[in-house]
């Protein structure tokens, strides 16, 4: 909590004492309060308490240790890609998908004075999401944890060569100027968010509603493992929205790939492809089935 700059700080004590209230009701995310993990918490669950967490390790631990009944958190954007450590941090966190939430992105520049700009504070994701923008302007990105924070760290700072890239409400909350908005590169510019619980949800119970079911594997290490893997989706007519690949420790000699497929174990075409897929791969483990907020395909 200490990694916070100062304005940002009494907000993150202040979510941290009603979220110890009743933490069945708290909704962890990543960032200082004014950042899109913030809004998407709301977003997706209005009566929810907003939990401000340092890092995404942060964000899930307070789940794991029952300070928050769930977490918010972004696993890729439109634009950028995937987000940096997620699939990392999901198979190993003991949680689970229940929920999805996509977030149009807009951000503006803002600063205490007006400029010019030498140096825009941000998270490595905006950054990249408005490089085009701040490269016209001659304007040098610094990474900072997260895009709220780095406002609250420019008027704590008090730099006038320095600006923000931010949410516009992380302006309000931190008394800085907005001096351009929309100034994302790309106006359908979105990040999809995947809300984690402890426990899954029973995939009998989303009967009648369009699923999405997200899992980790290991082929195994024989030629065409991958071929023979992924064929039982394409022979049943199970739609395989994401599959994305990252190395395993540091020998190179194991990839885990990350797979969005639609549908649920239950229904027999999902539970025939499952099968085959486990029969070519060295581990298998389903992070959730959940509802589906956005159509796929």
């Amino acid at each position: 909590m200490n990694s916070y700059p100062a304005p940002a700080l009494a907000r993150v004590e202040e979510m941290a004492g009603a979220a110890a209230a009743d933490p069945a009701r708290a909704i962890s995310f990543q960032g200082a309060p004014g950042c899109n993990g913030h809004r998407a918490a709301l977003e997706y669950d209005p009566a929810c308490l907003p939990l401000a967490c340092f890092s995404f390790e942060d964000a899930i631990d307070a789940v794991r240790e029952g300070r928050a009944g769930r977490a918010i958190i972004p696993i890729e954007n439109s634009q950028h890609g995937r987000v940096a450590d997620i699939h990392f941090l999901l198979p190993e966190s003991g949680l689970f998908i229940i929920g999805e939430h996509f977030v149009p992105i807009t951000y503006a520049l803002m600063a205490r004075g007006d400029g010019p700009f030498s140096a825009a504070y941000s998270h490595p994701q905006a950054l990249g999401q408005t490089r085009v923008y701040l490269r016209d302007r001659g304007i040098v990105p610094m990474a900072y944890a997260d895009t709220a924070g780095a406002a609250a760290y420019v008027a704590e700072m008090g730099d006038p060569a320095a600006c923000a890239v931010a949410p516009p409400i992380a302006a309000q909350l931190y008394d800085l100027k907005i001096l351009d908005s929309e100034i994302e590169d790309a106006a359908d510019n979105t990040t999809r968010f995947v809300v984690l619980s402890r426990s899954p949800l029973d995939p009998a119970t989303l009967a009648g509603r369009r699923t999405m079911t997200t899992f980790v594997f290991e082929v195994k290490n024989i030629p065409a493992a991958l071929y023979k893997a992924m064929g039982g989706f394409a022979t049943n007519g199970v739609n395989m929205t994401k599959l994305e690949s990252y190395q395993k420790g540091a020998s190179f000699a194991a990839t885990t790939f990350y797979a969005d497929i639609v549908g649920a174990p239950g229904d027999p075409a999902v539970d025939r492809a499952i099968e085959e897929l486990a029969f070519h791969s060295k581990e298998l483990r389903i992070l959730g089935t959940y509802p589906q907020e956005r159509a796929r395909g």
